[in-house]
C-alpha cells in the first residue's frame, strides 16, 4: 500500500491538425487537462481527458478546488473506492460532462500508476483479450470536405489496410449526403466499411427518412443520429431501420448505457473514457455490452482507447483521429491497418515532458499536497 502524496494539474490547449466540422459544430480547439499523481514510493501515474474547446477552465477548477485535495493520503491502489468517493463528493453536479472529464483525468492517472507498479501494459492489466485492433479513419471525412477529397482519403486508408472510413452527414438535404456516400462506396467497393456520423443533428422522423435513403449503401452504422438523451427516439429509429445505430460519445453514466441496451436503442457502443469518467466505468460498460452481444467501438482518444479496445473481447475498432502528436514522442503503432497495443507498462503513451511544460497554461498549473475534504 502506497498513499498518494502529490497531485499535479496542468492543461494544454491543442489546435487540431485539420479543420473538423460536423452537423452541429466545429471542433477548433482541444483543451487537454492532465493529472500527474505521485505516491509515497515515488511512483508516478499520468492521466488526461479532453474538451472540444469549451469548459476546460471549469474542469481545472473542479480538479484543483474539490477533487485533487481529496486524493492526498488515499491508497492509490484502491481505484474503485477513490472513483466512487469522488463521484459522491460531486453528486450534486453529476451526471454531466464537466464532472466526467475531471474524473477521467484522475482515473486514467491511477490506472497508469497501478499498471506501472505492476510492470504491465494497461491492455494486459485490464483484460488482455488481444494485442491489436482494426482501425477506421475519421480524419478525412468531415462535413465540409468535398466529395472528391472524401473519396481520395477513403482510398488511401483502404490502401493502408484500414477497415473503414467515417463520413460525417447532415447536409441540408439528404440527397447531398447520399451523393457523397455513394461516391465513396463506388470507389472503395463492397468489402470496405463506411461509417456515418450525424452528431445528434436530426429529429427522429428525419433520421428514419435518411436511414432509409442510405439503406442500399450497406453502411456500417449511423452514429448519434438524435440528441443523446432521446432514448425512446433511438428505439423508434432502431426498430425502423436495419442499419446499426451507434451511441456513446455523449453518454456520461453506465446507467445511461444500460437503458440504451435494455430498450434496444443501439447496436454499437462507443463508450469514451473522457466522457464516461475514466477507465473504471469504461470497463463496466464494455463488459455490459458483451453481455448484450454488442461491439465496443470507442469514440476518439485513440492513443488511450487502443489499450482498452484490446483489453476486452468485444473491442471491434479503434477510431483514427491523431490527438496527442504535439505532446508525445513515439506515436501509436500501426501495422497493416491495425493499432498495436503498447508494450510499455502503464498507458503506453510516450509523453514529451518538454513539450508539456512549454505548452501548459500557467494559470491552471497547480500542485496539491494537502488533503481537504
Amino acid at each position: 500500500m502506497a498513499k498518494i502524496e502529490k497531485v499535479e494539474l496542468a492543461m494544454v490547449d491543442l489546435v487540431p491538425k485539420v479543420k473538423r466540422t460536423d452537423a452541429i459544430q466545429s471542433f477548433v480547439s482541444q483543451e487537454t487537462p492532465i493529472v500527474t499523481i505521485t505516491d509515497a514510493d515515488g511512483a508516478v501515474g499520468m492521466g488526461y481527458s479532453y474538451t472540444i474547446g469549451t469548459g476546460g477552465s471549469s474542469v481545472m477548477r473542479l480538479l484543483a478546488d474539490h477533487l485533487a485535495p481529496r486524493l492526498i493520503g488515499q491508497d492509490a491502489d484502491r481505484i474503485e473506492a477513490i472513483w466512487h468517493d469522488l463521484e459522491f463528493a460531486t453528486h450534486a453536479t453529476t451526471i454531466g460532462a464537466i464532472t466526467a472529464i475531471a474524473l477521467a483525468a484522475i482515473d486514467t492517472a491511477l490506472w497508469d500508476l497501478r499498471a506501472k507498479k505492476q510492470k504491465l501494459p494497461l491492455w494486459k492489466l485490464a483484460g488482455g483479450a488481444k494485442d491489436r485492433c482494426p482501425l477506421y479513419t475519421t480524419e478525412g471525412g468531415w462535413l465540409h470536405i468535398e466529395t472528391q477529397a472524401l473519396v481520395a482519403d477513403a482510398l488511401a486508408a483502404k490502401a493502408k489496410g484500414f477497415t473503414g472510413s467515417k463520413v460525417k452527414i447532415g447536409k441540408p438535404h439528404g440527397a447531398e449526403d447520399f451523393a457523397r456516400l455513394s461516391a465513396v462506396r463506388k470507389a472503395v467497393g463492397d468489402g470496405y466499411e463506411i461509417m456515418t456520423d450525424c452528431n445528434q443533428g436530426f429529429s427522429v422522423d428525419e433520421a428514419i427518412r435518411r436511414a432509409e435513403r442510405l439503406r442500399e449503401l450497406d453502411l456500417a452504422w449511423i452514429e448519434e443520429p438524435l440528441p443523446a438523451d432521446d432514448i425512446d427516439g433511438h428505439v423508434r429509429l432502431s426498430n425502423a431501420t436495419a442499419m446499426p445505430v451507434a451511441v456513446g460519445e455523449s453518454l456520461y453514466s453506465i446507467r445511461h448505457f444500460r437503458e440504451y441496451m435494455q430498450k434496444g436503442g443501439c447496436n454499437i457502443v462507443q463508450v469514451d473514457v473522457g466522457r464516461i469518467g475514466g477507465i473504471t466505468p469504461w470497463l463496466k460498460v464494455a463488459h455490459m455490452a458483451e453481455a448484450f452481444d454488442m461491439p465496443i467501438c470507442p469514440h476518439f482518444l485513440m492513443e488511450l482507447h487502443v489499450s482498452l479496445a484490446c483489453a476486452v473481447p468485444n473491442g471491434k475498432y479503434v477510431e483514427y483521429i491523431p490527438q496527442l502528436d504535439e505532446l508525445t514522442g513515439k506515436k501509436m503503432a500501426i501495422e497493416n491497418g491495425h493499432a498495436l497495443a503498447p508494450s510499455e507498462p502503464g498507458l503506453g503513451i510516450d509523453w514529451d515532458f518538454d513539450a508539456l511544460k512549454a505548452r501548459s497554461i500557467a494559470e491552471f498549473s497547480v500542485t496539491v499536497t494537502e488533503r481537504r475534504d
